[in-house]
């Protein structure tokens, strides 16, 4: 990996704390799309292990299973990261995207 998922182009970032707001997150994520968007997503979760696991799972299965209800392509690729002392995070971005921007 030539680069590191933080200098990806972000469209919004999504701060959560448990799964709830994961799910919530998902369903922003699905309904704004990936398909002909340049950025990605990015969610931070607390470095809590249980919860980020939860909260990864969440995220990661619940995007493919949305964009699959949109009958949209599920090209997602993502990075689970440790972003600061607090948190890790999660970037997602569409693959054909990540292509294009040389990555």
């Amino acid at each position: 990996m030539d680069f590191h998922p933080k200098d990806l182009p972000i469209l919004k970032t999504y701060d959560l704390k448990d799964e709830k707001g994961a799910s919530d997150a998902v369903e922003d994520m699905v309904k704004l799309g990936f398909k002909n968007r340049k950025e990605g997503f990015k969610v931070l979760m607390p470095k809590e292990s249980k919860i980020a696991k939860r909260i990864g799972y969440t995220v990661t299965t619940g995007v493919t299973h949305g964009l699959r209800q949109k009958n949209e392509t599920r090209d997602i690729r993502y990075w689970t990261y440790h972003h600061d002392e607090e948190h890790f995070a999660i970037v997602l971005i569409s693959n054909t995207i990540l292509t294009e921007l040389g990555f």
